[in-house]
């Protein structure tokens, strides 16, 4: 696996900061997870009852989001716990973690403390908006962070209002740049032997994400309303209802939509002057009217087969069931099995990173709270069973 060389301690918890470490450790990184002694990351009670969402006692949340980790509980509140994670440092490459502005540096486990232990430590801290500028002790949650990053101002309609993503892309956002971050701060690292700070901010995310959208405003100075699940310059572009459920089609040029008229072969859409794209967006509601009482007269299935024979761009509207069963989504790996240690297989969803070097991925159960505290302690820091017990008695680790 492409980062079996790199050791991850996990100080992460929730969504954003699990997320980040989950792709690392699904990319061969030892991730280990350092827990508080009692109760564990704030995810390992979260739906941990639930008949429908929990199996071995742990909840849908950790489950996902912790497998291929290790587990030690160590108190970083005390000082000989606090002893014990620097031990750790010293043989890790990265320490990750999410906690609000301000926590690391009271614990004494920032950059600037780890980097005198160990150089070439890696750090990066997930927040809801950075270390720097004036809000960075603001708390955040991913829909915070969805709206004031202005996404959620053109994911509604007008009529609608302003509509959070189903998807909490406010913390994965976090946590897919937080691990991009990490990975970028390890090649550096090749060239100066040492480590530095990942800055990462949930808000910086959301704004990175509008891209091009953004920049079409900071030309322009307007302020897109919302769109649905149109756009603002392709026409048809949307989703359209059919007998039994939707469809999306996207005719993106003037090419893609003289495909469409021959294929629909409708006389209202044959209009000379809708060859123009302008003209075909100002006409955006009366095309969308005539393309969804077409293809409402026939099933979904009966499209998208003659769609796709003439090329145009489509695809179902699917619910979770039909998307984790699409064949081309299975093809890919992209729904995977974890075993449990009740000896039940558990189905999740994969990687999205394939490498053709990589062996073929397998995946280990998430770990029982402090589970691999005795072992990672003996191989990684060098313990002896009496300096364990010794800790274990102080309550230190558990």
């Amino acid at each position: 696996m492409a980062l079996e060389h790199i050791t991850v301690l996990d100080l992460t918890h929730m969504l954003s900061g699990p997320y980040g470490t989950m792709l690392l450790a699904d990319l061969g990184a030892r991730t280990i997870k350092v827990e508080p002694p009692g109760t564990g990351e704030g995810t390992r009670r979260l739906l941990e009852n639930d008949p429908d969402y929990a199996r071995d006692g742990m909840g849908a949340y950790y489950l996902t989001l912790n497998r291929n980790k290790e587990s030690v509980c160590v108190d970083l509140k005390s000082e000989a716990g606090k002893t014990v994670f620097l031990d750790l440092v010293r043989q890790a490459d990265v320490v990750f973690d999410n906690f609000s502005v301000g926590v690391t540096a009271r614990l004494g486990i920032d950059y600037d403390s780890l980097s005198q232990v160990n150089p070439r430590i890696v750090t990066c801290s997930v927040t809801g908006f950075g270390q720097s500028g004036p809000e960075t002790h603001r708390p955040a949650f991913d829909q915070v962070v969805q709206a004031m990053g202005g996404g959620m101002s053109i994911t509604g309609t007008p009529e609608t209002g302003p509509t959070r993503s189903g998807i909490p892309i406010g913390d994965l956002g976090g946590g897919m740049f937080g691990a991009m971050g990490v990975l970028a701060a390890l090649a550096e690292r090749e060239r100066t032997g040492r480590g530095q700070h990942v800055d990462i901010s949930m808000l910086d995310a959301q704004i990175s994400l509008l891209n091009y959208m953004a920049t079409m405003h900071l030309m322009s100075g307007h302020v897109p309303a919302g769109i649905g699940n149109g756009h603002f310059v392709h026409v048809p572009y949307n989703s359209y209802p059919t007998a039994d459920g939707h469809i999306i089609i996207a005719c993106i040029g003037d090419a893609f939509f003289e495909r469409f008229v021959e294929f629909i072969d409708l006389p209202a859409l044959r209009k000379p002057e809708y060859l123009q794209q302008p003209v075909r967006y100002a006409a955006k509601a009366e095309i969308d009217a005539i393309v969804g009482a077409e293809l409402q007269k026939q099933p979904t299935a009966y499209w998208l087969e003659r769609l796709r024979a003439a090329r145009i761009p489509c695809g179902p509207v699917n619910n979770f069931e039909q998307a984790l069963n699409d064949v081309q989504v299975r093809a890919r790996d992209m729904v995977v099995e974890v075993p449990l240690k009740t000896g039940e297989m558990l189905r999740m969803p994969g990687n999205p990173i394939k490498l053709s070097a990589a062996s073929s991925k397998t995946y280990t159960c998430p770990p029982a709270l402090g589970e691999h505290t005795r072992s990672v302690l003996t191989q990684l820091a060098g313990y002896s069973p009496e300096q364990l017990e010794q800790l274990r008695r102080d309550g230190a680790i558990a």
